[in-house]
């Protein structure tokens, strides 16, 4: 007989609903843990029946320890906002988030064979949450920082929107490390740079770029002979505005980057420098699928 209490033993132990726990304890006879297996079976097949429907929302979220030392940043997508919001797939964020930050993973696929807990990998948990909350969803990157003579720090924008780690290498402990890396990750946030400094640009991406400003120059009709100079004045361009140490400071435009780090090395009693930085922006690159809310609501009403 199947009673009250063991459905509700199963619930917690796999977070499925009702009506499902039922159903597998009759089909496995009132045995739990063969109960617990149908239905991570039946998560599989309803992760994989949502597997082609785009998941573009989410969360980007960060963790520092508590020494500012090791971080990871994560970004967690599924279908909807509404899922984004709910308590369940936040808790998935936060646990993989710290999790990320001891991981020797090198790959996503690596990383989600880990476990979740002692029971489950993140990648059998995730397929159980898809079960759960009736989405796709997946584990889409993360990234892990770790650092001696310094401070790791982040910085989340939007609730999740965009999330970024900024690494900070000083030799002389300081308070004050952690609003510098902070006010850096926030000029992250807000600047989108694609490099750290300038031997860090692309060899490749620069010689495109004097390409392209050159074809530019030459279709405005500009004199040979102060082509060079022009392509060049606007690769100086192309440096303040993509490299991050050369950025204009969003809080003071009488700073660059470089400038305030200067002075608050002046400050510190020993060189700041940036040796590493990481954006995330919550679906950024994943094309977007336009879809009616109604039908949508029929579909999965309907269980589509």
């Amino acid at each position: 007989m199947i009673t009250a209490q063991m459905v509700k033993e199963l619930r917690e132990r796999t977070g499925a609903g009702m009506m499902n726990c039922k159903k597998a304890l009759n089909e496995a006879n009132g045995d739990i843990e063969k109960a617990v297996e149908i239905l991570r079976e039946n998560g599989l097949a309803a992760a994989a029946k949502k597997a082609g429907r785009v998941a573009s929302e989410g969360l980007v979220k960060a963790y520092v320890s508590d020494d500012f030392k090791n971080a990871a940043i994560v970004e967690v997508n599924c279908e909807t906002d509404f899922v984004s919001v709910n308590q369940d797939f936040t808790n998935f964020v936060d646990v993989i988030s710290k999790k990320a930050a001891s991981t020797s993973a090198k790959t996503v696929e690596e990383f989600v064979e880990e476990k979740y807990d002692e029971n489950t990998t993140i990648k059998d948990s995730l397929t159980a949450l898809i079960a759960k909350l009736g989405e796709n969803m997946n584990v889409r990157r993360f990234k892990s920082f770790s650092v001696q003579n310094g401070v790791i720090q982040s910085y989340v924008h939007g609730g999740g929107r965009i999330g970024v780690l900024v690494k900070l290498e000083c030799e002389k402990q300081s308070d004050s490390l952690k609003e510098i890396a902070k006010d850096v990750a926030m000029q992250v946030a807000a600047t989108n740079p694609l490099f750290l400094d300038r031997d860090s640009v692309d060899k490749d991406v620069l010689e495109k770029e004097k390409e392209i400003y050159k074809v530019q120059a030459l279709n405005e009709g500009k004199p040979e002979k102060i082509i060079e100079k022009m392509v060049m004045g606007r690769i100086q361009k192309y440096y303040k505005e993509n490299c991050l140490v050369d950025q204009v400071w969003v809080k003071d435009s009488d700073f660059t980057i470089k400038k305030y780090l200067e002075a608050k090395s002046k400050e510190v009693g020993a060189p700041i420098k940036v040796t590493d930085f990481v954006r995330f922006e919550k679906g950024e690159g994943i094309e977007k699928k336009e879809e009616n809310f109604a039908e949508e609501v029929q579909k999965q009403m309907q269980g589509k």
